[in-house]
């Protein structure tokens, strides 16, 4: 007796060669990413795996940040995968950065927030957004610049994460212009005297972040 259409047995059923691989690697990324909307970043997961883009994915698992000065959701990991994305241009489109964002399960209402720091029209500069980005994660200047050289640097991790002097003064020079507090005179004076300490032109933490001590510390 001939078996219906709608049955097939386990020879009739092909299996994609490159599937299993496919979702082996969809799998250990979303572990490392802990997408908050699973459904929403797999959609821009696949989206960027079939335009060959940067995927949406974190470097590893990162624990919550205890404090943000600013609440827009963002970690460093989820800033440095925005790096990774849209920074091989020297501007982005604000529509292309949103809907990175929302890949990223980030609320669009605090994207647009941290835009008003700043406004533009229609096309953002990524070092300044980079910055801005980097602005939201400490409570200081210094802070910022920190997580800012930490997410351009080449160094391995727990290196000295250096980046262009040229780059770390523009960057300085950009936020120091939003505070109200710093005045161009002390901007000037503060990379003034960290240029003598710069070696080949490049900078790293040890040049300028010293970490604070946590009270019980000796």
């Amino acid at each position: 007796m001939p078996l219906p259409d709608t049955m097939f047995c386990a020879q009739q059923i092909h299996i994609p060669p490159e599937l299993p691989d496919i979702l082996k690697q969809f799998t250990k990324a979303a572990i490392r990413t802990q997408p908050t909307d699973l459904l929403q970043w797999s959609a821009g997961y696949f989206l960027a795996l079939l335009h060959g883009d940067p995927l949406p994915i974190k470097d590893r698992v990162e624990m919550p940040m205890a404090t943000q000065k600013t609440d827009t959701g963002l970690t460093p990991g989820l800033l440095k995968v925005l790096h990774k994305q849209c920074s091989h241009k020297p501007y982005v489109a604000l529509t292309d950065l949103e809907q990175k964002w929302r890949t990223l399960c980030l609320p669009v209402q605090r994207l647009w927030a941290l835009l008003q720091l700043d406004p533009f029209e229609d096309q953002i500069e990524w070092l300044k957004f980079l910055a801005l980005g980097c602005s939201t994660l400490g409570g200081s200047l210094n802070k910022a610049m920190k997580h800012f050289c930490e997410i351009l640097t080449t160094d391995p991790e727990g290196g000295p994460a250096r980046i262009p002097f040229d780059t770390f003064c523009y960057a300085y020079r950009y936020l120091s212009r939003l505070d109200s507090d710093v005045s161009e005179l002390d901007t000037e004076s503060y990379l003034a005297s960290l240029k003598d300490r710069v070696k080949n032109d490049m900078i790293g933490l040890s040049d300028f972040f010293v970490p604070q001590r946590s009270p019980t510390e000796p």
